[in-house]
């Protein structure tokens, strides 16, 4: 028995380490290219990695793009963001279930971090057409979008810790683990 739960876990291992490359691989191959057609030098490139965002940060944020840019943030939105939840929610729940085989509630947490980040950005997506159909953004929009932008972050914050903790655990496993000579 001992060696199945052991096999189990050394595969939950490869796997958290393949996914891991797999997230830097996406982040710096994918995520950043298709980025840099709505990047500006200055100002924030992304409503989503604020912790939350007020009316006049939103329409800042569109009045400083143009109509092509826009477009292109729409697509990310839609696209390229959206697989990026779907791969560090892979990578999160790889490691959390490496760290805590039993645990399988945990796994909820980054799994609440995609379902939030993909309605953070179906947010965004109406805001945006909102705007490029020369519409006065809605603030109960904006509140909405803000408000799943801060859950997102905190469930973000908890996956981080949940995996923190697990490292620390396995960590003092390893070093109190008796010697053999």
């Amino acid at each position: 028995m001992k060696t199945i739960i052991y096999n189990n876990n050394k595969r939950t291992l490869y796997l958290a380490i393949g996914f891991t490359l797999v997230f830097f691989f996406y982040i710096t191959y994918i995520l950043a290219p298709f980025s840099n057609c709505f990047k500006l030098d200055t100002g924030a490139n992304s409503l989503g990695i604020s912790f939350s965002y007020t009316l006049e940060m939103v329409q800042n944020f569109f009045d400083s793009r143009n109509q092509e840019q826009l477009l292109c943030y729409s697509e990310f939105l839609q696209i390229w963001d959206a697989i990026f939840a779907f791969v560090y929610t892979l990578m999160y729940t790889s490691w959390i279930a490496y760290f805590f085989n039993n645990k399988r509630l945990f796994l909820s947490i980054p799994i609440l971090c995609m379902v939030a980040d993909w309605a953070e950005n179906y947010v965004e997506l109406i805001m945006l057409e909102t705007y490029l159909n020369s519409s006065p953004i809605s603030e109960k929009f904006v509140l909405l979008g803000s408000g799943i932008n801060s859950f997102k972050w905190i469930v973000s914050s908890i996956t981080f810790l949940i995996i923190l903790i697990g490292i620390i655990l396995k960590l003092k496993t390893i070093l109190t683990k008796p010697k053999l000579h």
